[in-house]
């Protein structure tokens, strides 16, 4: 597990730049923040979070937990999805505005386009919604 990455995934830099051709400006991981939101963007009080469908026990089929050691993995995996609406609810207390991109939005064989999801990406952060979650249509 020590060779698995935090930050700077695949998703998290497709969609960095992508936002940054489109004019927007943003931190990475703020540690000041719950959580250390994946892409923090100031002036529209927005937050992006880039989910893992296994690590975070989405309910889609990128997802499934393994067959060994299942209770260690049960137990590991419940406790970040405990530990991701901690501190959703501790963002949403301190004003921020949160969107939650999960990887089956992204890969696999029901993905959404690409530039359909930065669209709506881009729409969200220009809205007042408080948030949103954008995932594979099936899950």
């Amino acid at each position: 597990m020590a060779g698995i990455q935090g930050k700077n995934t695949k998703q998290e830099v497709l969609v960095r730049s992508a936002l940054h051709r489109r004019g927007f400006r943003f931190h990475k991981n703020d540690p000041k923040l719950p959580g250390k939101p994946d892409i923090v963007l100031p002036r529209h009080s927005a937050i992006i979070e880039c989910n893992g469908c296994f690590w975070h026990m989405h309910s889609c089929a990128l997802f499934r937990l393994p067959a060994t050691n299942t209770e260690f993995w049960q137990q590991k995996l419940s406790h970040n999805r405990e530990r991701d609406n901690k501190n959703l609810g501790k963002l949403h207390d301190a004003g921020w505005r949160t969107l939650v991109l999960w990887e089956c939005a992204l890969k696999g064989k029901d993905q959404q386009n690409f530039e359909l999801v930065m669209e709506r990406i881009c729409k969200w952060i220009q809205s007042d919604d408080l948030t949103i979650e954008i995932m594979d249509p099936k899950a």
